[in-house]
């Protein structure tokens, strides 16, 4: 939690954003405990607005507030991931789709950058920086489109994905496979071809499908429930 608050504008909606981060990125892991009095001091607040985004993260579904036992980042259920992930495939394929027929040289110049950003990141094994241009690589292909609120639900679904994504990193998810499969979604934009384009981004989305499958036997202490949907059930290869 290394950023900081500005004084000059409403405290409790930054904590939100901090601390959202801070658990999509798992610098807060599931099921770690939480104090107001601890963050109120870190930041130097007083414990109001700290209570204020609390009760912002508990309505959706990142903390758990227990009365008379404390306040708990909520662990990774693997029924949301594969739901959000549901959500994910469907909003950022159809995008996808269009911005085959949007991107200019321009946005498939400045796709090929994040890509490149990433392959660098990985280099060096950094994990987070990784993640961060993945999601600049997604939100930019939302930018073509001009969607605006398919990409606020997204954003809301990556939370969900996220920490299964960092977890995975780089063995579930192999990095290598990642980076060539964005690379794959810029070759299918910049040929103008949205149904291939759709398919790329669909498969690349269900990759967290096979590291949840390997991630949650791994490390049960961060997870609610270990059971897939039946309707993402379907999408992981036996064995």
């Amino acid at each position: 939690m290394e950023s900081t608050l500005s004084m000059t504008d409403a405290i409790a909606p930054q904590l939100v954003a901090i601390l959202r981060d801070s658990i999509a990125q798992m610098r807060l892991v599931p099921g770690s405990a939480l104090s107001e009095k601890d963050i109120a001091a870190r930041y130097g607040v007083s414990r109001q607005p700290v209570r204020e985004a609390f009760i912002k993260l508990s309505e959706a579904g990142l903390i758990e507030i227990r009365p008379s036992r404390g306040t708990y980042v909520t662990k990774i259920s693997v029924r949301e991931v594969a739901n959000a992930r549901f959500v994910r495939e469907a909003l950022e394929a159809e995008m996808a789709r269009n911005a085959a027929q949007l991107a200019t040289p321009d946005h498939i110049t400045a796709l090929r950058t994040l890509v490149g950003r990433q392959r660098a990141a990985a280099a060096t094994g950094d994990f987070a920086t990784f993640n961060l241009w993945d999601e600049e690589f997604h939100r930019t292909i939302a930018r073509i489109v001009g969607n605006d609120f398919a990409w606020r639900i997204v954003e809301a679904a990556r939370i969900q994905t996220d920490r299964v994504r960092l977890l995975s990193l780089p063995d579930a998810s192999p990095l290598e496979l990642l980076i060539a499969q964005h690379a794959e979604i810029v070759e299918r934009l910049e040929a103008g071809d949205g149904e291939g384009a759709a398919q790329s981004m669909s498969r690349h989305l269900r990759e967290i499908l096979l590291a949840l499958s390997r991630i949650a036997p791994a490390h049960p202490e961060f997870f609610s429930d270990t059971e897939l949907p039946e309707h993402t059930q379907r999408l992981v290869p036996a064995g």
